[in-house]
């Protein structure tokens, strides 16, 4: 059976300075700490959206998986489990050896 979703609506104040404080159930949701920043776009029909701002030098891709984990690590803990010893044991074989230096530039793309 599909879970249907649902609308979470938290009543905030907007101060005389026009703050408010992002609620609790909003941050977890979208995996805030502190210091992220958020975008607020605006849609045509009046209907406000707030997000997690991506970083600009990050891979989008990357970040908005990430996100979609720990949003599901968040509402479903009970289904996490450790890697598998075997599984870890296997990676380190692979890599045996390499050496990588994280601070050298990527080469260029071959298009």
């Amino acid at each position: 059976m599909a879970k249907t979703a649902e609308i979470l609506e938290i009543p905030a104040t907007i101060t005389d300075r026009g703050q408010t404080t992002v609620p609790a159930a909003i941050r977890k949701m979208l995996a805030l700490g502190k210091r992220d920043q958020v975008v607020f776009r605006g849609l045509a029909d009046g209907t406000v959206v707030i997000a997690k701002k991506q970083s600009s030098d990050g891979d989008p891709v990357i970040g908005t998986f990430l996100a979609f984990l720990a949003r599901d690590m968040a509402g479903e803990p009970a289904r996490i489990r450790p890697v598998p010893k075997a599984l870890v044991a296997r990676g380190k074989g692979l890599v045996k050896g390499v050496k990588v230096d994280l601070d050298a530039a990527l080469p260029e793309d071959d298009a």
